[in-house]
């Protein structure tokens, strides 16, 4: 799986869990999807992604499926 649609699962599960932990848990919870939307703006601009960066360390996804760079291949 390439590395992008890694980043895009991870972001979609950390702000449904954000939601759901918002309703069941404490309001003060959305404030993890607020950060997860912001990082994700933050990576459109300037091309770094942490998740990228972490992601990359701990080996998952394949090398050159970036993120967060315009160049994607085609199959």
């Amino acid at each position: 799986m390439k590395m992008e649609n890694v980043i895009r699962i991870l972001a979609g599960c950390m702000m449904l869990i954000s939601v759901a932990l918002g309703h069941f848990v404490s309001e003060w919870w959305l404030l993890l999807g607020v950060f997860v939307g912001l990082n994700l703006i933050q990576s459109a601009f300037t091309g770094f992604c942490p998740a990228e960066n972490i992601l990359r360390k701990l080996g998952v996804g394949k090398a050159g499926g970036a993120c967060c760079c315009s160049s994607s291949s085609v199959s």
